[in-house]
């Protein structure tokens, strides 16, 4: 039987590979996983992660990515970036991103190159890897509270569905209404700020780093 610790440690790893931009290596990345899910021993764990994990092998990859696109990518309630459900496009990101950048680097690792600090899979691998660290801890409930906002605005029939719904089931559990008013009050005081923030990613799905197996390389 699996402890409570070590089934979320192992939803996380499988989200953040799974939650990459699908591209020409995404194949391999989704067969290891899928070969690693099957080897859980327990039973319920295994059964509800290969869930999750079947219906991205259910599609092909042209059309995983358009999926992607057009779920990640272009609707900002679906967004996989943290800081953006929190503060929208807002100036304050920017303080928001080094913030991060310094609990990733304290932590150990640094982000893989070309992928933005508040890149949600990166930040699930990350509380995967480091549950100990006081200030990665700290991101679970923010993290919980996003991951709830883009769970709840997946269309029915997203292959993603699945894999956010084991995230909240089995992960991060239900954030308090509390907890939710107090993000949507953050981003919407945000988005009153006089002078708009420029977006600092790409919307395009182009240029992804997130299916490498490790998101992070060890810092020297």
């Amino acid at each position: 039987m699996v402890d409570g610790m070590e089934a979320k440690r192992i939803g996380l790893a499988v989200a953040a590979r799974l939650l990459g931009y699908p591209d020409d290596g995404f194949s391999g990345v989704l067969k290891e996983t899928a070969e690693g899910v099957s080897a859980v021993d327990d039973h319920a764990l295994r059964q509800r992660l290969e869930a999750a994990v079947r219906p991205l092998q259910s599609l092909p990859l042209r059309e995983l990515r358009e999926q992607y696109v057009w779920t990640f990518d272009w609707k900002e309630k679906t967004g996989l970036y943290l800081t953006a459900h929190e503060l929208g496009d807002s100036r304050d990101r920017g303080a928001a991103l080094i913030l991060l950048q310094h609990i990733i680097g304290d932590a150990g690792f640094a982000a893989a190159a070309g992928e933005l600090a508040d890149y949600m899979p990166l930040l699930y691998e990350l509380l995967a890897i480091r549950p100990d660290h006081v200030h990665v801890r700290a991101l679970e409930l923010r993290l919980a509270v996003a991951t709830k906002r883009v769970a709840a605005h997946l269309p029915e029939d997203s292959p993603y569905r699945e894999l956010f719904a084991y995230l909240m089931e089995n992960v991060f559990g239900e954030p308090s209404e509390e907890d939710i008013r107090r993000l949507e009050a953050k981003r919407e005081q945000a988005d009153l700020d006089e002078l708009p923030y420029p977006i600092l990613y790409g919307m395009d799905g182009t240029a992804r780093t997130g299916t490498d197996p490790a998101q992070f390389k060890m810092c020297n």
